[in-house]
Formats: structure tokens, sequence, C-alpha cells
């Protein structure tokens, strides 16, 4: 599992993302409870994930953040990964963000990419 904590803070919120390759649902199960593992992360406001499978077919879970697991499989598409998931991980701070959350989403998710690639 690669991880990055700390990527965005903005207005009481914090930001992390994670993700690592898998294979099918069971793996994606399994990727997502050893995340939750760490209390941390259990007890985050949101975990929004998306995944490409190697047959194209996309899976999210906005886990309450409306349309950002949309926002993760349009980058993952762009940046053509497939078999890896990607989790973003916001701690709601107390204020709304409204349209910065996409930002902060899309920021997470390229944060992410970047570091895979080296």
């Amino acid at each position: 599992m690669r991880q990055l904590t700390g990527v965005i803070s903005d207005r009481g919120s914090k930001y992390a993302v994670s993700g690592g390759a898998v294979t099918d649902r069971t793996s994606i199960d399994a990727f997502l409870k050893d995340l939750k593992r760490d209390k941390k992360f259990a007890k985050a406001t949101h975990n929004t994930w998306g995944v490409l499978g190697a047959n194209g077919i996309p899976l999210k879970n906005d886990d309450g953040e409306a349309g950002a697991g949309m926002v993760i499989l349009r980058m993952l598409e762009r940046a053509e990964l497939h078999d890896h998931i990607i989790v973003v991980t916001r701690w709601y701070g107390g204020k709304h963000l409204g349209g910065d959350r996409f930002r902060h989403v899309q920021d997470c998710v390229q944060a992410y990419l970047d570091d895979l690639r080296g």
C-alpha cells in the first residue's frame, strides 16, 4: 500500500490519499479493510475510491462525498491506470468546502500519480 498523508488542509478538513494494485472485487474489499485497520482512517468522514478493472469496468464509491468517486475514475482513465485502487480520505473540519472539495480530490489523486511515477 502506498500512502500520502497530510496532502491538503483546508478550513479544518484534512486529506490523504492511498492506493495499490487490485485484481477483483475481493482484493478491493481486502485493500479497504486493510486501510481501515488504522483507526485514523476508519474514523475518517469519507474514504472515497475508484478503480478501473483490466476489462475497463469502472468501480467507485463516493462514501458520502457525492461525485468524488467519478473524479477519481476520470483521472485513472486519463492516466490509463488499470487494476489499481486510489482512495482519497477526508477528515471533515466543520466547514463546507463547496466546489473546492472536487479540486482537493483531484490534487490528491495527482499527488498520488506523481509519487507513483517517481
